[in-house]
């Protein structure tokens, strides 16, 4: 099992990255609640990491802090929930909004994410709810990166693009993902930042 990696964030591609490890790239995938923590490609970073084995492939998930690793595992746990899900509720949700969620019993909050019906949020509270009794939530650790101001046309129509493909990749439709980044004013903005606008205003 590859618990933890060092290096160099070599490529960012919402949602997967490339770790250089001595050389050696790692491909892997994350959730955007990590994407948003990153440093600069060619900065050192270091990632909790879960291997995941099928008979097709080998997937490699990252995450910025050892809690959301921790977090991951625990869904991935439930019945009917695999990584996607799993990913896909960690990138629409902070984990201490997720934890607030369950403590609550609030189905609203998970019905929102892609691939989450009503049925399905209430049995997630309900199974997770024993799991959850010794988390606790804690103050978020990042906030809003300050704007990019006066980005070349170019770099903000790769950035949409970007921002509507890792909406697709979480579940979203292609219709809803392009609504969603188009509907955001600001167009000085990071990949990063344009996912977590339009996930913001999907939640």
């Amino acid at each position: 099992m590859i618990g933890r990696l060092r290096g160099t964030l070599a490529e960012k591609q919402p949602p997967h990255l490339i770790l250089d490890v001595n050389g050696l790239g790692y491909e892997l995938e994350v959730p955007m609640t990590t994407l948003y923590r990153l440093p600069s490609v060619g900065e050192p970073l270091t990632l909790h990491t879960h291997l995941v084995v099928r008979e097709d492939a080998q997937l490699l998930y990252g995450f910025i802090g050892k809690r959301d690793r921790d977090f991951f595992r625990e869904l991935i746990r439930l019945n009917g929930v695999g990584p996607k899900l799993a990913l896909a509720l960690m990138s629409s949700l902070e984990v201490d909004e997720l934890v607030r969620a369950v403590s609550a019993q609030d189905t609203s909050a998970l019905t929102k994410v892609p691939g989450v019906g009503k049925k399905t949020a209430e049995r997630l509270l309900v199974e997770l709810k024993d799991r959850f009794k010794a988390w606790e939530v804690v103050p978020s650790m990042f906030a809003l990166v300050p704007n990019q101001p006066n980005q070349p046309a170019a770099q903000v129509a790769s950035a949409e693009s970007d921002a509507v493909s890792a909406l697709i990749s979480l579940g979203y439709k292609p219709q809803e993902a392009s609504k969603a980044v188009s509907a955001i004013k600001d167009k000085n903005l990071s990949s990063e930042d344009m996912i977590r606008r339009a996930l913001k205003g999907m939640i």
